[in-house]
């Protein structure tokens, strides 16, 4: 039986070590990978639903904007007083309707 040098010995453990460091490195590069993908698509959905919140107040300012160039302020006084504060005239009745709960 032949006896190995340590340069054999030294060989073959090196060559394992680096084996055995080389799987360990593609394994944290293929879970750095999937996390940053997985961060990436999270921040695709949050950048589309802020986009929508984007359109949806630029409509309402071009919707007040458009009001606030009119001449006629007393109409939209009006309308947000009835409509959103539930005023009403002194002589108005309201009529409710109870039987749809």
């Amino acid at each position: 039986m032949p006896k190995r040098s340590k340069q054999d010995k030294k060989g073959l453990f090196n060559k394992a070590l680096i084996r055995a460091l080389a799987a360990a490195f593609m394994i944290g590069c293929i879970v750095i990978i999937y996390a940053t993908e997985r961060d990436r698509a999270a921040k695709e959905r949050e950048l589309a639903s802020i986009q929508n919140k984007i359109n949806t107040y630029e409509l309402e300012n071009a919707d007040l904007q458009r009001i606030l160039d009119s001449d006629d302020m007393s109409a939209y006084i009006e309308k947000i007083a009835v409509e959103e504060r539930g005023y009403a005239y002194p002589d108005e009745r309201r009529f409710y309707d109870t039987s749809r709960d």
